[in-house]
């Protein structure tokens, strides 16, 4: 069994520049691109969390893009 899937594992809930959020084994470094989002429990409760806090799946740079093309387009109007 993955320590992934291990329900008594205690996590870290990580992010990256894109605000993509993840768990991460507490206790273990977080890989390059990652930092921590201050969030530490079970898995559920990390899950959890992520489900409250990451709302717009879609990547940062995607939601930016598109901001400013709705800008352009508003303004242009």
């Amino acid at each position: 069994m993955s320590v992934f899937d291990d329900a008594d594992t205690t996590f870290e809930v990580v992010v990256n520049h894109e605000e993509q959020y993840s768990i991460w084994p507490a206790g273990r470094e977080v890989p390059a691109g990652w930092r921590l989002a201050g969030k530490r429990g079970k898995r559920g409760d990390c899950l959890q969390y992520i489900e409250a806090v990451w709302t717009d799946m879609r990547p940062l740079s995607l939601r930016k893009q598109m901001d400013a093309a709705a800008a352009a387009v508003k303004h242009q109007a």
